[in-house]
């Protein structure tokens, strides 16, 4: 195994339905096609960084109930270490409603069992954070518990990414904790402000879609393409490319190689139906990067 990847963060089960069109408001459409799927941008997360090799921990929590106990069980089917992912009473187990139409998606989250993971049950595991090379969050917890985890982590020197998904303000001090930030374009324009966007571009690597990756480095914007490849379903590719991202970093790439390493997994991943179940291994990442680099007579 290599350096510890430690995901904090939410952990839902997905309950997806595609739909030929998006119902509005007050009208009822006939669904295509139902499945429940394991989700929530923490667990996402972590299986894709542990599918892709990483050693990965999550710190999380589940209802008491049928859908925790499931999803734990699949976590650790996934290779992810669930020692720290724990049933609590009072709360349900997080659930997304997933509405896939036209290549992409709509999702509602409900929370659930993802609000117990306060900043005192993240301070319970400040040893697991001070093991670890990254620690990799997300905004489906609470703010809170977010800004303890980023403290932590930087107080035992242990880098930080940040995917601010759902889009939500954040503070000056939870930004200077981060060492990198993932948002899409729509969340980066919603973050900062003109001048707050030069302030912090450097700090940002700014996915696109089948538009690529954005990044900066030594003040120089640079942009990795995106792949055109058939598109099956989107659910799980932000997460699939944060989860790569990760694990790239974790293994000393640069950010550059490390951006193209992860816009790979993410283009693997929208060719298959559901989040995790789309989420590549190492092989099949190094194996399209390779042939593509091939395609476009590019040599090593």
């Amino acid at each position: 195994m290599g350096p510890r990847i430690t995901v904090i963060g939410s952990i839902n089960m997905d309950l997806m339905t595609k739909v030929g069109t998006v119902p509005q408001q007050g009208e009822t459409v006939l669904g295509e096609d139902f499945t429940m799927v394991p989700g929530g941008k923490g667990a996402n997360q972590a299986v894709a960084a542990a599918k892709l090799g990483g050693d990965v921990h999550f710190i999380g929590r589940v209802g008491n109930d049928l859908y925790g106990r499931q999803l734990m069980e699949h976590m650790h089917q996934q290779g992810v270490s669930i020692d720290n992912l724990e049933p609590v009473t009072g709360f349900p187990t997080g659930i997304a409603i997933v509405l896939l139409s036209e290549q992409d998606n709509r999702i509602i989250v409900v929370q659930g069992a993802n609000q117990a993971v306060t900043p005192a049950v993240v301070e319970m595991h400040e040893k697991v954070i001070a093991e670890s090379e990254i620690i990799l969050l997300q905004l489906e917890i609470p703010l809170e518990s977010v800004q303890k985890a980023a403290e932590l982590a930087k107080k035992n020197n242990t880098k930080v990414i940040l995917n601010p998904a759902p889009v939500h303000f954040l503070p000056e001090t939870l930004l200077n904790y981060i060492d990198v930030l993932t948002p899409n374009k729509h969340e980066f324009d919603q973050l900062f402000t003109k001048t707050q966007k030069q302030s912090r571009k450097s700090q940002c690597v700014i996915t696109k879609g089948k538009d690529g990756v954005v990044f900066t480095v030594n003040d120089e914007e640079k942009t990795i393409e995106g792949y055109k490849v058939p598109v099956v379903d989107t659910t799980g590719a932000g997460d699939t490319f944060n989860g790569a991202l990760a694990v790239a970093i974790s293994k000393g790439k640069s950010i550059s190689k490390a951006c193209t390493f992860a816009n790979a997994a993410a283009a693997l991943s929208v060719q298959k139906l559901g989040a995790q179940a789309g989420m590549p291994n190492m092989k099949a990442v190094q194996h399209f990067i390779l042939s593509n680099r091939q395609k476009k007579g590019i040599k090593d």
